[in-house]
């Protein structure tokens, strides 16, 4: 068998670790008639089985995984074959969304999900893992948001410096970006920004905002100490500001 990361002649090996045989199916078929190469299996001994450098691009995880634990599955598979990986989590369950922000995946999916948007997820996760990522959307018809000398790709997910090579997003950060561009020069309350991550996030981790918020200014601040764009209005919460003076 080839190592990680050999690509099948049909497009990068993505193996669905689902107990759903539904689901299975159903995202197999998507894969397939995108460019990848699906590889279905109904659970964690079934993919271990596949030996320690198992030819798999990017592995898809159910986070409840029945009767065992999808997050240890993932763990296992990062310490130990370094493959990128998507989590699969449960939309009702807000600690699923937490342990989807962090547990190291490279990104996470919430059920049920939009296929065009684990499309992009997963080109996007094995884009930032160095590998080709077959199939590229056509950028031609991308949404574009500029601001600065940087732009956010909305279709490709991508974070763009003025050369055009790509800034790496967590999943988190991209949200929060997307999220900030899309009500750009409005004031935002902090409570308005846990609820677009989930609802009741901050009755768990309250100062997830401000953790991404200090990473986000390291990525688009020239000086991230003294923010241009995404700035804090003490006792209301955060604006980014687009209009700069003349």
């Amino acid at each position: 068998m080839t190592q990680a990361g050999a690509s099948s002649p049909g497009g990068p090996v993505v193996a669905i670790i689902d107990d759903d045989p539904d689901l299975r199916r159903t995202v197999a078929d998507l894969l397939a008639e995108n460019g990848f190469s699906p590889l279905p299996l109904p659970d964690g001994p079934s993919f271990l089985a596949l030996g320690p450098r198992p030819a798999v691009d990017l592995a898809l995880i159910d986070l409840r995984l029945r009767g065992e634990n999808g997050l240890t599955l993932a763990i296992r598979i990062r310490e130990t074959m370094g493959i990128p990986i998507v989590m699969l989590t449960g939309r009702g369950d807000e600690m699923d969304k937490i342990i989807g922000l962090e547990t190291g995946a490279d990104d996470y999916m919430m059920k049920p999900f939009n296929p065009r948007e684990l499309l992009a997820r997963l080109r996007a996760v094995l884009r930032r893992a160095g590998h080709p990522a077959q199939v590229p959307p056509d950028r031609s018809r991308s949404t574009i948001w500029p601001f600065g000398h940087l732009r956010l790709d909305q279709t490709r997910r991508e974070l763009l410096d003025q050369d055009g090579a790509e800034i790496p997003l967590t999943n988190a950060e991209y949200r929060l970006l997307d999220y900030f561009l899309r009500h750009q020069n409005r004031i935002i309350p902090r409570t308005e920004l846990l609820t677009e991550l989930g609802n009741d996030l901050s009755q768990y981790m309250d100062r997830t905002i401000d953790v991404l918020i200090l990473r986000l200014r390291r990525k688009i601040e020239t000086v991230p100490s003294k923010p241009v764009h995404l700035q804090t209005r003490r006792g209301q919460g955060y604006i980014f500001v687009t209009d700069q003076p003349a």
